[in-house]
């Protein structure tokens, strides 16, 4: 829902059409805009993570990455759960999150979840003939 007066919003169809062309300009620029600077954000982010740094605690000279990492192994051995979850995901061991949007007979969940997981054998919608 707008926030601010719904009843001073107009839709597209009650404005003119330069209006409309000049509206989706702007919105086309500054999307160029967020997209620059999402990608400059992200190449500064690789290139520190590719610098070379010297661990404070061992005098160790690793990547930003390595450091990175062995600093969030640290944390989770030491029992925070964060950072064991934050390891954990970034090797690919994320679990399967499973939401229910609405209310399902079991049985046809297990039918869905048979399909899909069944590894190639009959059932799984993929037999050609």
């Amino acid at each position: 829902m707008p926030r601010g007066n719904p009843q001073n919003l107009k839709s597209n169809r009650e404005r003119t059409e330069e209006n409309v062309r000049e509206i989706t300009r702007k919105g086309g620029i500054a999307s160029g805009k967020a997209r620059r600077d999402k990608k400059n954000l992200r190449l500064a982010l690789e290139a520190l993570l590719e610098k070379r740094a010297v661990d404070p605690d061992t005098g160790r000279k690793m990547t930003g990455a390595e450091l990175i990492t062995l600093k969030l192994y640290e944390q989770a051995v030491q029992g925070n759960v964060k950072a064991f979850e934050v390891l954990r995901d970034s090797i690919g061991q994320k679990p399967i999150e499973k939401v229910m949007l609405a209310e399902v007979d079991q049985t046809v969940i297990d039918e869905v979840e048979s399909a899909v997981y069944d590894d190639g054998e009959e059932g799984n919608g993929n037999d050609a003939g």
